[in-house]
């Protein structure tokens, strides 16, 4: 059941990505690297239609995160750039190449794979204040240097770090999403009592802004490529070693568990090239959009 309503919110995450990078790639750059980004955008109703979508697909995530394992949820919902395919060519014009077919195979090859030979198991829903902090502190620092580094990038670098930048702390949110759920079973004001809510608060805000940053840059394939990869390997990372889930526990396994992720992760990059003629892919540019229409997911 978790595998499921990870895919719907994979559908969900996509949707609200093709339409969202639709509407970022029109705000100039000089308003892009302010802090009142996601506040210009707001005032965008197709934006907020993206956010909408989006929002509908954290509500599954955040359902499968509360039943499932954050090692099995986050790797699929990596598929969401394969949902993006026939969203992109509806709503952006893009046709599906034979090399996007088989991209995607491989993605959805190398995703069962893994969940097949990985056998994921074990896992806690909270980890000791002490990992938290360790965990936040070493990605949050990583995804300020990205940040900082990316200022003053060209386009495709500035997309390609803002996203890594994004993809990490986005890994982070799906660890404290699951901790959150959990605390629902012990009523309200144990929720808004409990400092994971607020500090999803935090890295959810400072992810969502990092990935409009990204996408806002124009170098799509970049952006959707790095988002795209870096989430779920974080969250693998942080699932072994904040909740203790477990993968195979034979070298063998192990090995077998992240060839398939290597192969995902390939699909992935594959598919997330396919931009517009100006960012390196070989889509069409969206209609009234020079830089092209967004083809991945969060």
């Amino acid at each position: 059941m978790a595998a499921v309503l990870a895919l719907v919110a994979a559908v969900m995450f996509a949707l609200g990505t093709v339409i969202q990078q639709r509407e970022a790639v029109e705000i100039p750059d000089e308003e892009a690297m302010s802090a009142g980004l996601l506040l210009r955008l707001a005032r965008r109703p197709v934006w907020l239609a993206g956010i909408a979508a989006d929002a509908l697909g954290f509500l599954a995530q955040a359902a499968a995160l509360g039943i499932g394992r954050v090692i099995v949820v986050q790797p699929v919902l990596a598929t969401s750039v394969v949902f993006a395919l026939p969203l992109g060519a509806r709503l952006g014009g893009q046709p599906v190449a034979p090399r996007d077919v088989v991209a995607a195979i491989t993605v959805t090859a190398g995703l069962g794979a893994f969940l097949v030979i990985g056998d994921p198991s074990g896992g806690r829903d909270d980890a000791p204040v002490a990992g938290w902090l360790i965990a936040g502190a070493a990605l949050g620092a990583i995804a300020a240097a990205l940040a900082i580094a990316g200022a003053r990038a060209d386009p495709r670098r500035k997309a390609a770090l803002f996203g890594t930048g994004a993809g990490l702390l986005f890994g982070l949110s799906a660890v404290l999403t699951k901790a959150v759920v959990d605390s629902l079973d012990e009523g309200f004001v144990a929720l808004v009592t409990d400092w994971h809510l607020y500090a999803l608060a935090v890295v959810g805000f400072s992810s969502m802004t990092l990935s409009q940053m990204s996408l806002q840059a124009g170098a799509l394939a970049p952006a959707v490529a790095t988002q795209m990869i870096f989430d779920p390997i974080a969250s693998v990372i942080l699932g072994i070693t904040l909740l203790q889930e477990q993968i195979h526990d034979s070298p063998a396994g192990v090995v077998g568990a992240v060839i398939a992720l290597v192969m995902m992760f390939a699909g992935l990059a594959v598919l997330a090239s396919r931009g517009a003629p100006g960012d390196g892919g070989e889509g069409p540019e969206a209609p009234g959009d020079s830089r092209g229409a967004s083809v991945g997911g969060t």
